[in-house]
């Protein structure tokens, strides 16, 4: 079967990158910017919160190895979906929580795994829904981060949820 996408915002994206890097499945993981209006989004301008745009994962992943749900499962394992534009010590705009949804199949299975995580938690998800449109990948320095400097997990600490 053909490699499927997920984008995801889920604060920083150094460790939601390495985080969804660990996850079986995963083929590959580019972090870069979305849902804003900004054409080809430098980390300054999207940092100057006039973009719009979402630090986010791009994710292709395997379908035969790990599904969406799953996908999906993890994101709200690893991050705190009810802190609006933010993530731990991170503040702003580009730092929301958000599902990028490829097609209707992804929008309803996330309204689906949002209605059954949200009892796990005591304040209200404010995870958003948004079509997934353009993705700018990162400056190079970027990919990879954690990975190729031990650093940057952020507010990501890696906890399985196996």
């Amino acid at each position: 079967m053909a490699l499927q996408k997920a984008t995801l915002g889920a604060g920083c994206f150094w460790g939601v990158q390495y985080y969804f890097d660990q996850i079986p499945g995963v083929i590959k993981s580019t972090v870069g910017y979305t849902g804003g209006t900004t054409e080809n989004p430098t980390y300054e301008q999207v940092c100057s919160h006039k973009t719009g745009h979402a630090e986010a994962v791009e994710l292709e992943y395997d379908p035969d190895l790990v599904n969406f749900d799953t996908i999906l499962k993890h994101f709200f394992h690893m991050h705190d979906p009810t802190q609006l534009n933010r993530q731990g010590p991170d503040v702003g705009d580009q730092y929301r929580s958000a599902i990028f949804y490829h097609d209707e199949p992804q929008k309803i299975v996330a309204e689906i795994v949002i209605k059954n995580v949200s009892k796990d938690f005591k304040k209200p998800i404010v995870t958003t829904l948004e079509p997934a449109t353009i993705f700018y990948p990162a400056e190079k320095e970027h990919q990879k981060y954690t990975e190729n400097t031990g650093h940057g997990m952020c507010h990501i600490e890696y906890k399985s949820l196996y």
